[in-house]
């Protein structure tokens, strides 16, 4: 054998050895650099030819800005070639997600967070798009043609949703994955980011986005994905770096998908035995319990494995008071679920909201959990959870006597008649049903037995016949309601208002964007200023007719007024905004994009005057 030989293995584990050691001393910071410096560089050969395909298909989605029954600001418009890249601006033919900013988290509709939410999972809504063919994903580029800088997460699922053959197993993995940033440009880009090389081929690709450091809505037109039919091999140098990348990111993809072996670690009967457990024998109970509550669900299971002692404060049921198992959406299923059973029977919060789909839990593993767990429930988050059925609704009004909150927004693959059964939960207080497909039966039902809410969302639901009925039964058996979401309600007149206005006098909060139906010459909205005084947020979004006598009885009347939206109206002036401004001390949102009389100049010497307010005005491109 050539000495060269033997030469150059000794200069490769030499280097080897250099790289080891570089990546056990870097920076987390610098290593993820290196990794996605690596990825970028990575070619895949000759012989495998990339395909390029625009979405298909948009399969699901949690939230969007447009109307059931159109196109403008809906999801829908991912699919297919772009409709406005490269322009800039705000454009009816993008997809818009329902909220941006921090002002939702500011209203008095807003819920209080999960505790334990890991720091990683920070996603608000998501959207799954379909590809023509499963591919081994080479990069994701996301046209954005409007107040870029939303999306945060990108995953690829192993399932096809096109094969008419159940798959026996269904993965998703993360590609790519960052926390919010701020885009200080309101342009348009053409988002690519370093993805990470997955060992299966996907044609189901979702986006997760965090809108609250943007200024305004984010609008995506269309996501490109690029892949080769065969598996891509990485060069030698290529696979060295890797390795090392590797470990450190398969830890971090353990934390942030979480619970991946969740059953494992639950299960595990191979605890530590030993004569005493050093000082933590010597510290009280309650001591050790508030310790172990700063730490994340999968910390927790890992921490169980540790010692007997460890083991019995980790499943201590009341570890699990406020359970937020959404974090975890891509792995939990019925065996998680199980496991969970015994340590969950006094938990009063609990969130499944993205869970479930897909096959992940069944109908008879949420019943068996909610049979054990439900007692003691007074929230349950299921939003977007489309493993529900008729039989879970009937199981939830049996089974939580002492339900006060229930969110099923986006749950549009539930029944009708499923609803019907809502109406057994009398104490409940809040009732999300935002994109849902209750009808008005179902509705008045609920709302005559349910007269403790305070919280109602009614957004975007296309199947109720008359929101006049629906406002008056409202006005007639709701007077403690605080909050109410009519969102693209589309046929309530001055006549439910005025039942509305008269029968909730605590109201402190009224969505009524996309409401055509409704018209100020009526007199509607000047009697809502008149007979709500604690209202803190009203949105009258696209209401073209809102004029000064609406603004100025506002700022005669609800002086508490903290978010005041009337995009799209064209008999506003100036001069009524500034008194509105002067006399709502708290205002801190005035949205007025599109409406013709505030020009550039007047916004401008509003924001002069009045620094504390943000004030948004948009104009068409």
């Amino acid at each position: 054998m050539s000495p060269v030989f033997p030469m150059l293995t000794v200069l490769t584990m030499f280097y080897y050895i250099c790289l080891r050691r570089r990546a056990r001393t870097a920076t987390r910071g610098e290593m993820m650099n290196s990794h996605r410096t690596i990825e970028s560089n990575s070619r895949t050969s000759p012989l495998h030819a990339e395909v390029v395909q625009y979405a298909k298909e948009v399969v699901d989605f949690s939230s969007h800005y447009g109307s059931e029954n159109s196109m403008s600001y809906t999801m829908w418009n991912l699919a297919g070639v772009p409709n406005v890249f490269p322009s800039s601006g705000d454009f009816t033919q993008t997809a818009v997600f329902r909220t941006y900013g921090t002002w939702w988290d500011q209203c008095p509709s807003a819920s209080l967070p999960f505790k334990r939410t890991p720091p990683n999972f920070q996603s608000q809504d998501y959207v799954e798009l379909t590809f023509e063919q499963q591919v081994y994903p080479t990069a994701v580029h996301v046209l954005e043609t409007y107040h870029p800088g939303a999306v945060i997460r990108i995953l690829a699922c192993s399932a096809n949703p096109y094969s008419p053959i159940p798959p026996a197993e269904v993965r998703w993995e993360i590609l790519w994955s960052e926390r919010p940033t701020k885009v200080n440009a309101s342009q348009a880009r053409q988002f690519k980011p370093c993805i990470k090389q997955i060992n299966f081929p996907t044609n189901l690709i979702r986006l997760e986005v965090n809108s609250s450091l943007l200024d305004y809505y984010t609008e995506l037109d269309a996501v490109v994905l690029h892949g080769t039919k065969d598996k891509p091999v990485l060069s030698l140098k290529t696979s060295l770096i890797d390795m090392n990348d590797l470990e450190d990111d398969d830890y971090e993809e353990k934390d942030g998908c979480g619970m991946d072996s969740l059953n494992k670690k639950f299960s595990s009967t191979a605890l530590r035995e030993g004569p005493n457990n050093g000082y933590f024998d010597k510290l009280p109970y309650e001591l050790i319990q508030l310790i172990l509550n700063h730490l994340t669900l999968p910390d927790l299971c890992r921490l169980a494995q540790t010692c007997k002692l460890l083991n019995q404060h980790c499943c201590d049921p009341l570890q699990y008071i406020h359970l937020n198992l959404q974090p975890y959406w891509a792995k939990l299923n019925d065996t998680s679920l199980e496991f969970l059973q015994s340590r969950c029977t006094l938990v009063q919060w609990l969130n499944l909201s993205w869970t479930g789909n897909r096959g992940f839990i069944s109908v008879a593993g949420f019943s068996r959990f909610l049979k054990v767990c439900g007692s003691e429930l007074v929230r349950l988050e299921l939003s977007c959870s489309h493993f529900l059925n008729e039989t879970c609704l009937e199981i939830i009004s049996e089974m939580c006597p002492n339900l006060q909150d229930l969110n099923l927004s986006s749950c549009d693959k539930l029944p009708p008649q499923a609803f019907n059964h809502i109406a057994k939960l009398c104490g409940l207080r809040r009732l999300v049903l935002y994109r849902t497909k209750i009808e008005q039966t179902a509705l008045l039902s609920i709302l005559n037995f349910c007269s403790e809410l305070q919280h109602l969302s009614l957004g975007s639901c296309v199947m109720i016949e008359d929101y006049d009925v629906i406002a008056s039964m409202i006005g007639a058996k709701c007077k403690k309601l605080r909050t109410l979401d009519l969102w693209r309600c589309k046929n309530i007149t001055e006549n439910g208002i005025a039942e509305l206005a008269s029968g909730c006098p605590l109201l402190e909060e009224l969505d009524l964007g996309w409401c055509p139906t409704l018209q100020s010459s009526t007199g509607c909205f000047a009697r809502l200023a008149r007979q709500l005084p604690n209202l803190q947020k009203l949105f009258l979004t696209a209401n073209r007719s809102v004029c000064d006598t609406d603004i100025e009885e506002l700022a005669c009347n609800c002086t508490r007024l903290r978010q005041l939206d009337i995009l799209g109206t064209r008999m506003v002036s100036p001069a009524s905004l500034r008194k509105l401004l002067e006399s709502c001390k708290d205002l801190c949102l005035l949205d007025v994009s599109f409406c013709s009389q505030i020009d550039n100049r007047a916004v401008l010497e509003l924001n002069v005057s009045f620094p504390n307010v943000f004030i948004k005005k948009s104009f068409t491109q």
